[in-house]
Formats: structure tokens, C-alpha cells, sequence
């Protein structure tokens, strides 16, 4: 595995992006996870130029930074000092701006590995979401973001002694460096690794004359990723394909295997921009029982590369 990937999957820097409210979630995992990997954590606020606009007694509004950002960091500060009880090195970080930007900044400033940050599932009208930083910063950096969604629970995701890695891929030759990390952070955890591919509807493939399960072209394919990806770092993996609809069964395999990590490789044009495939990202993000990391995959897809992938996901 390269310098990097390395630095990926045994994270030295992680920074952990918090809107406040999301503290006592996101905290507990990336103090495990620092715990783990011997990381040293960056724990950051970005105050918006609202949160410090007050109300005099003339009912005229002012700005009042010094005390709203002295309360910030008296809150990330009691966080810093719980993690350094355990033994892990917690710097508090508050910034002023765009969310986005900073997190970007941070990003490059104190050469992190690895994002943390924390997702939402329904707005109140029921529109499905992760927040709209999480989502830019997604699109924005080139190495892992780990997102903890409402519904992760950090018994099920760490405390278990049969780990399970869960990597769902398109089996696209850009999706290799994904497969790559999702093994070695198993090799970290001493977790086993399931590769996943999701196929149409098996019904819908009769139909078209193409083979099912485990007889399936892509089955072929993920067995020969699971050859590579165990002959680069583990000693086995598991690969498994299932009909259906891929944020669902993404989600229920999770569940009915107790995974601890879901790892996912997004492409910048059919998720992120596109919003395309039923938004199986968001929805994956949204709704997982444990953290989920994602990596984007390279820039460099040509038609060829698609039309190959179409080929596999229908056979």
C-alpha cells in the first residue's frame, strides 16, 4: 500500500468538525479511534458571524465574538480534557467563517488523514439529508471522511469481538483504492472484510437473460477484487452479492452483520453532483448504525470505464 494509503487507514491527525450539537456522538468514536491508531485529534468549531449577533437594551444589534467563542471553547476544551484521560492528544480549535472553508483549511494546516463529522437523517418536512457541510466537505477533500450518523451506536460499532469491515462497492476499476483502504483498516481493527456488490432485482435480470447471485458476472468480479485486496493486506475476505435496491440492502447487511465500519468509494459525478441512483450515499450516511467512511474516487472515468461498469452491475 502506498505512503499514503497507509496514513489513511492508521490516521496520525484526525479532525473532528463539530457543529456543538453533535459532541457527545461524534466524540466518543474519535477518541476510540485515536486510541487505536495513536492519532492525535483536532477538535474544531466554525463560528458563524450570526452566532455572535446579540441584542443590546435598545434592542439594537451588536456583535459579541469574545464571549460567544470564550463559551465555544470552554465546551470543546471539558472534551479535550476527557480525551486526554484516555490517553490521547486533543487540541481545540475554534475558527470564524465559512464552515466549509475552514474545515478545507484545517485540513491542510494540521496535515490531517482523517475528517469526522456528524450527519442528520430528516429534516421535519421529511426530506431525506446529512447537513450541507458535511455534504460540501464530501465533495471538497480527497481523503477519508468518517460521518456518524443519529442512528450510530458506539456498543455495536466497537465493542463487539467479531469485527466486521463492510465494503460496498461498484466494482469499477476506481474503486480499487477504496477496496484497499476498507482492508487495511481491517487489518488495524482485526476485523474481517465482506466486499459487497448490489445487483438489480434478480427478476429483472431473468428477464433480461442474465445470470443471478452467485453465478453472476459481478460475482465473478468480486471474487477475483477479494483475491487482490486479500493478497495486499488480508488474509481473507468475503465476498457477497445481493438483489435489490442498494442503499436498503447497504443498510441491512450492515445491520444483520454487526459491522462496525461501512466503507464507501463516491464518485463525483453520478452521487454527488447528480444525486443520481437514489441517493444511496445520503441515504447510507443518513441512516447507518455505525460510522461510515468514505473516500472519492479518482476524477479520471471515461465512458469506457462506465459502459464496463454497467456491464458488471447488470451481469
Amino acid at each position: 500500500m502506498s505512503e499514503c494509503g497507509h496514513r489513511w487507514a492508521n490516521p496520525q491527525v484526525i479532525l473532528v468538525a463539530t457543529d456543538l450539537n453533535d459532541l457527545e456522538r461524534l466524540m466518543p468514536y474519535a477518541i476510540e479511534q485515536a486510541s487505536e491508531t495513536g492519532a492525535r485529534l483536532v477538535l474544531m468549531h466554525v463560528l458563524a458571524a450570526s452566532a455572535a449577533l446579540g441584542v443590546d437594551a435598545a434592542g439594537l444589534p451588536y456583535y459579541d465574538t469574545t464571549s460567544v467563542v470564550e463559551s465555544v471553547e470552554k465546551e470543546l476544551l471539558a472534551w479535550s480534557e476527557r480525551a486526554q484521560l484516555k490517553g490521547v492528544l486533543c487540541e481545540a480549535v475554534v475558527r470564524e467563517g465559512n464552515p466549509t472553508q475552514q474545515v478545507i483549511a484545517a485540513i491542510r494546516q494540521f496535515e490531517v488523514d482523517r475528517v469526522l463529522l456528524g450527519t442528520r437523517s430528516r429534516s421535519k418536512i421529511g426530506k431525506l439529508l446529512i447537513g450541507s457541510v458535511p455534504e460540501q466537505v464530501l465533495r471538497s477533500v480527497n481523503i477519508p471522511v468518517m460521518t456518524v450518523g443519529p442512528e450510530a451506536h458506539l456498543a455495536e460499532a466497537f465493542e463487539a469481538r467479531n469485527r466486521v469491515v463492510l465494503h460496498a462497492t461498484t466494482l469499477r476499476e476506481t474503486s480499487r483504492p477504496s477496496a484497499a483502504l476498507a482492508c487495511s483498516i481491517a487489518v488495524s481493527l482485526s476485523a474481517r472484510l465482506v466486499l459487497l456488490h448490489v445487483l438489480p432485482p434478480a427478476d429483472e435480470m431473468t428477464r433480461d437473460g442474465l445470470m443471478t447471485g452467485i453465478d453472476s458476472l459481478a460475482m465473478h468480479e468480486l471474487r477475483k477484487l477479494a483475491a487482490e485486496t486479500g493478497a495486499g493486506c488480508c488474509s481473507a475476505v468475503e465476498p457477497v452479492v445481493i438483489h435489490g435496491n442498494p442503499a436498503i440492502e447497504i443498510l441491512s447487511e450492515s445491520v444483520e452483520r454487526h459491522a462496525n465500519l461501512i466503507v464507501l468509494g463516491a464518485t463525483h459525478r453520478s452521487v454527488f453532483e447528480n444525486m443520481a441512483r437514489d441517493r444511496i450515499i445520503y441515504r447510507v450516511l443518513a441512516h447507518a448504525r455505525c460510522p461510515v467512511l468514505t473516500l472519492r474516487e479518482p476524477l479520471e472515468e471515461t465512458a469506457e470505464s462506465d459502459a464496463e461498469r454497467t456491464a458488471i452491475e447488470q451481469g
